[in-house]
This record gives structure tokens, sequence and C-alpha cells, in this order.
């Protein structure tokens, strides 16, 4: 099989980590020439062209960046549809990407793939594809991500967030949230990143302090484990996820999942989760209370998240790909 990779994306982000594990697994491939980023809009013209240079039996893409044209058999993968969801993270310059490269691509694709059953009903309903079209190949669990190791220590306990602060993350609403819980005398919450302006200010609104609210600074991937295995909890109140890749690498290191009851993360959390409303600041605050004060909760939530957690791996994603490569490549070979 001549396969082309797209190994642009590996990175410290959903995209990135997913490339990463499932290239790995893969069989070696050309590389995709690092002439542009991948998320350029004109990407798609510059991949076009590279496989019609090198003529492949098969082009696998780990993002949305499909090529424009040609006749290579190609696979690339759709993790969710935020940019069309999202208003405040929307633009029209990417709804015209969505619309005129991606939809029509999905429909020229031999398979689209997605990380969860949500994310598929949105792309199916969006695009007008077959289901069949779409393959949910779902995301894994890192090596690292296991309940035995170092734990990261405060000088409190603390609840943690893990990501960035755009919109669709809710950040803002999970600071009032933690101010009304009145765990913050006792607990911190601590926030992956350092401080911005934006998330200073909104600290600075509910009217907690850097006693309260920590910032991490960026945390090594190497060192995440110990940030899960040493917080009280994790909380991911996202109004949009296409999968929750901090959930799942939570349950895994043993600690208790505090999230949004929308879109994909109650499919990944199963019954292995606390779920709120992510637009009810009260309910939110309560579950925070109600964690931080019931240990055995904690520890039940602890131990069905393993179990949860061990549904999900890499090499059982990365077959997924690899079959529809080889079937693609074979569908181009037969030609």
């Amino acid at each position: 099989m001549r396969l082309v990779i797209d190994d642009r994306w590996i990175g410290p982000h959903g995209i990135g980590r997913f490339a990463r594990e499932v290239i790995a697994r893969l069989p070696p491939g050309l590389s995709m020439p690092y002439g542009l980023g991948p998320s350029s809009p004109v990407d798609p013209v510059w991949t076009a062209l590279q496989l019609a240079r090198f003529a492949p039996d098969v082009y696998f893409e780990p993002g949305y960046n499909p090529p424009l044209a040609g006749r290579t058999p190609f696979v690339f993968t759709l993790h969710d549809l935020i940019h069309l969801r999202i208003p405040e993270e929307a633009s029209t310059a990417k709804r015209l990407y969505y619309e005129r490269i991606v939809r029509p691509a999905v429909r020229r694709a031999y398979r689209v793939f997605t990380v969860s059953e949500f994310s598929k009903r949105e792309i199916v309903a969006w695009s007008g594809a077959a289901p069949a079209q779409v393959e949910v190949v779902g995301n894994g669990v890192s090596a690292g991500f296991t309940a035995d190791g170092p734990r990261f220590a405060l000088d409190r306990p603390y609840f943690l967030y893990v990501g960035n602060r755009r919109p669709h993350k809710n950040v803002r609403r999970l600071l009032a949230a933690f101010a009304a819980s009145g765990c913050a005398g006792e607990v911190a919450l601590m926030l992956s990143g350092a401080p911005d302006v934006d998330a200073a200010a909104w600290v600075r609104a509910a009217g907690l302090d850097d006693v309260a609210v920590r910032f991490a600074g960026p945390i090594a991937e190497a060192r995440l484990p110990d940030y899960y295995r040493g917080a009280m909890a994790l909380v991911i109140p996202s109004l949009y996820e296409g999968f929750g890749l901090p959930a799942l690498e939570a349950m895994a290191c043993g600690t208790p999942v505090l999230a949004s009851d929308r879109s994909s993360l109650p499919e990944v959390l199963g019954e292995a989760g606390v779920l709120v409303d992510p637009e009810d600041t009260r309910a939110i605050g309560a579950a925070l209370k109600h964690l931080a004060q019931d240990e055995p909760l904690r520890a039940d939530l602890a131990a069905r998240g393993r179990t949860r957690a061990a549904c999900f791996d890499w090499d059982t994603t990365a077959r997924r790909v690899f079959v529809a490569l080889e079937s693609a490549a074979r569908t181009r070979r037969s030609r």
C-alpha cells in the first residue's frame, strides 16, 4: 500500500494527539511536505498538488483539511463542527471553507472519520452524506495516563480544568460557579495555561483571588497525568465537545469527572461521571460542593472511571483507520 500521511497536525492539542497516536500505529508512509500549515485556507490546493505528484494508493488526513480535487482515494477526519456550531468561534471565512471545501469533500472521500456518535450525527445532518460514509473511530488513552504514578500537590485540595479558554469551554461560567459553591476557602480551582487578560478579569468578576484560583502554566504532556492524579476532580463544563479527551484521560488516572451533560460528553463518560447543565451556574456550583464534601462518591467515581476508560484504546482506533485505508487502496489498485 503506497500511503501518504499528513503528520503536520501532530502537536499538543486534541487533533495533534489523535494524529500522533494513530500515525504511530500505521504502516510507514510518505509524509505530506511542510509547505503550508494544515489549517491554511489554501492548504487543500497544496495537498491536491502534492497528491498529483506522488500518486499514492491512498491518502490519510487526521484533520479537517481534505484535498480540493484529484484521483487519489482519501480519508479525512472531522472531529466536530465547532467552527459552525459556536457563533463566537465562527466567521464568514470559516463558514465558506466548510461549505465550499469540507462539505463536498465529505461526499468525495472514500470515508470520513470522526470520534464520537454525537459528531457523526452532526456531520451526517449537516453534510447530507449517507451514514455509512461517516465512521466513528473514537479516541484512546495514551500509555502514561494511569492511576499509578506521581501526584501533583498544592497547599490545599484542588479541582482541575484542562484546556483552552475559547467561548465553548465555558470557563467564565465555571469560575462563577466555583465562587458560588462556597468551596473557595478550602479548595482551589486550577486552570491549565498561563493567566491572560480575559481570565484575570473573570476571576475578579467572580470575587475570587489568586489563592482560590491557580494557573498551572503550560503543562507538558509527560506531567499532565500527575495533575490529573492529584486533583479532587476534573471539571469540563463545555458547551460543545466533539469528544472531550481530558475527561477520558482523567478517568484513566482514577480522577472523578464533573462534566457538561451536552454534546459528546455523556457518551464518553457513560455512567462514570457527574453530568450537569453547563449553563446553570448554581447547578455546577452545587455539584462542585457535593464532590468536595463526599469522599465515598469520589472513590466510586474513580473506580467507575477507570473501568470506563479501559473501553477506549488507540490500538482499536488505529485498526479501524487501517482497515478503511487498506480498502481504499484496493479500490485504487483495481481501477
